[in-house]
């Protein structure tokens, strides 16, 4: 029931793994013979014939739904799609939590935008994705009901916000620098440059 109001609510394709396209492609073409098939026995051979060619049609889409469902049971969730719990928060950091699916559109275009966020801000900002759909206890606690949402945490672990739907890289970098929290990269400390260190080195030893 929790997956199901949350592909309800979810602008996405399909959800879940979605139907092969040739079975796609075989209902469709059964759909056009019937349709076919009942045109040229209205046109021959009156009611008698369409009858029996309605009956064998509805037979033959019985067994493509039940072939369907018995696809879909068999391909299940994709392996290694989101972690299978929410990893615990990096000390002292600021962390975003992405709610998704791999199946929903906006999930997917968040991906590559969690990507860069993980790669640019390492060591400053925890960044996080959770496949709702393959680890539904994963996602319980925040108690979203839409897909992606995305949570922003402070370095203390509060939550400070919470977005839904499609969230882009700069409306994100711009809502931690509202927030109050810096993501910059901390100044480096001051060296002596070469010239000095060797000078320092080389003092008292007498040459010149």
């Amino acid at each position: 029931m929790y997956e199901a109001g949350l592909l309800a609510q979810c602008p996405c394709s399909g959800g879940g793994q979605g139907v092969p396209p040739l079975v796609l492609f075989g209902i469709a073409a059964l759909g056009a013979w019937v349709v076919h098939r009942t045109w040229r026995a209205w046109r021959k051979d009156g009611v008698s014939r369409m009858s029996k060619i309605w009956k064998v049609a509805i037979v033959v889409a019985l067994a493509a739904a039940l072939a369907v469902v018995i696809i879909n049971k068999q391909r299940g969730p994709s392996p290694g799609t989101g972690a299978a719990q929410v990893s615990p928060p990096a000390a002292g950091l600021p962390r975003l939590l992405d709610l998704g699916s791999v199946s929903c559109i906006p999930c997917k275009m968040m991906a590559p935008i969690l990507e860069e966020l993980k790669k640019e801000y390492a060591g400053r900002l925890q960044v996080e994705f959770v496949d709702v759909m393959a680890n539904p206890d994963a996602a319980t606690p925040y108690k979203i009901s839409l897909i992606p949402t995305q949570v922003f945490f402070d370095a203390s672990g509060k939550e400070r916000f919470r977005h839904e739907g499609f969230f882009s890289k700069e409306d994100i970098l711009a809502k931690w620098k509202e927030l109050g929290v810096s993501l910059d990269a901390p100044a480096a400390a001051p060296q002596e440059s070469e010239t000095s260190a060797t000078s320092t080195g080389c003092g008292g030893t007498g040459f010149g």
